[in-house]
């Protein structure tokens, strides 16, 4: 039998899964050097199938944010198992952590529960369509919000009559979705928190923007949905357009919500309660337990301690530290989006070939993070892991220097 091995386990995924591996966690889409396979992780750290160990700044791709393997919620998560998990219908828990959430975010007097993001955004327009009796939604040109045929990047196995609802306008731009909103018939307006798309540098959200959005879907009568599957609980518990004074109609949540455990919630105002209670929207395993003890877990650890706060720290020591090491190798680099959902960029690199061969020397310092999409930091990244990881990034930009040369 062939072992363990990062490359024997690709070689025995090849002949039963297709192409060895789909999706964003394909790792021949990362660069040839990134490992598949990884059997540990613990607090801001990660192994993979070789043994190697890595100063995690992808947190899984952001559903871990107190740590890998918490404490606190893996013994919630335990309790909950031992009693049970998927059973003929929710438990007590299903009630706590709605009524947490109702209470923690002020746009939400509801929650529905599901298990990811794509069940989240999707579900959310359901209520929107069922509320409005309308059709259309309008989603910033490049954005992502799931996998499912509606809005998946990828064309394969959809049809343009699933796409055909979507109508796009410009990130930031209030003109552009007004422009869009003549098309009519517009069941909700689809925003992340902040511009996240892959391969481009990030863009924070402007607080016009932010409110022309929300004055335009009260034009319109249509249902405001904040995609806060990706940023939710780093930025602020309470929803991250809520230190810009608007709360959504609905808002998407899943990735970070229980600490890597699947989960996915749509919380909503008063108004909605009706619309939702008509959909038929549900899964045989979107009331599992385990999860959603889990959920309750983090979220409470998160209000206790003010996460938020200390992933910015984090998050800003990082950023500076970086910006110090480049410009000391004498690069030019951009870092982009929120310092808890931070992104570099180098500097006239279009074909990310600089960032693609930065990304790899972090590898192999031991610092795992991503040239084209962005990254994510939790509360496990104490100064002592962000300092461990500065080390890594630093050696990699002399790598980057002697292989390539500066700016």
């Amino acid at each position: 039998m062939t072992g363990s091995s990062d490359a024997s386990l690709r070689e025995r995924a090849a002949r039963v899964v297709p192409g060895g591996m789909y999706g964003h966690l394909n790792a021949a889409l990362h660069g040839d050097v990134y490992p598949q396979f990884f059997v540990r992780g613990e607090g801001a750290r990660q192994w993979d199938a070789d043994g190697r160990e890595y100063i995690d700044l992808m947190c899984s791709w952001g559903p871990v944010i107190v740590g890998h393997r918490n404490p606190r919620v893996e013994a919630a998560a335990a309790a909950q198992q031992a009693s049970g998990d998927c059973l003929n219908g929710p438990g007590p828990v299903m009630v706590e952590l709605a009524e947490l959430l109702v209470d923690l975010i002020p746009s939400a007097d509801w929650a529905m529960f599901s298990k990811n993001g794509t069940d989240a955004t999707t579900q959310a327009l359901m209520v929107a369509r069922a509320a409005t009796g309308r059709t259309k939604v309008l989603v910033a040109h490049g954005a992502y919000h799931g996998a499912d045929p509606w809005c998946t990047p990828g064309l394969s196995g959809t049809t343009p009559n699933q796409r055909a609802d979507t109508i796009e306008f410009t990130y930031n731009d209030l003109a552009s979705a007004e422009a869009a909103a003549e098309a009519g018939d517009i069941a909700a307006i689809l925003v992340t928190p902040f511009k996240h798309d892959s391969f481009e540098d990030q863009e924070l959200a402007d607080a016009d923007f932010a409110r022309g959005l929300r004055a335009l879907a009260d034009r319109l009568g249509a249902a405001l949905v904040i995609d806060d599957v990706r940023a939710g609980w780093r930025l602020d518990l309470r929803g991250s357009w809520e230190p810009f004074g608007v709360r959504p109609d609905l808002t998407a949540w899943s990735k970070a919500m229980a600490n890597g455990f699947p989960i996915a919630a749509v919380t909503g105002v008063d108004a909605l309660r009706g619309p939702a209670q008509t959909l038929y929207s549900t899964g045989s395993f979107w009331f599992s337990a385990t999860a959603m003890a889990a959920a309750k877990a983090t979220i409470e650890i998160l209000r206790e301690t003010d996460g938020p706060a200390l992933i910015e720290r984090a998050g800003t020591r990082l950023r500076e530290g970086i910006a110090a090491q480049a410009a000391s190798h004498g690069f030019v680099v951009n870092q982009t989006g929120p310092v808890q959902i931070p992104w570099l960029s180098f500097e006239g690199d279009a074909t990310l070939d600089k960032g693609m061969r930065w990304a790899a020397a972090c590898l192999q310092e031991g610092v795992y993070l991503h040239p084209w999409h962005n990254w994510f930091l939790s509360t496990a990244h104490t100064d002592e892991e962000i300092d461990r990881a500065l080390l890594g990034t630093d050696a990699a930009f002399a790598k980057l220097r002697a292989a390539f040369g500066a700016d």
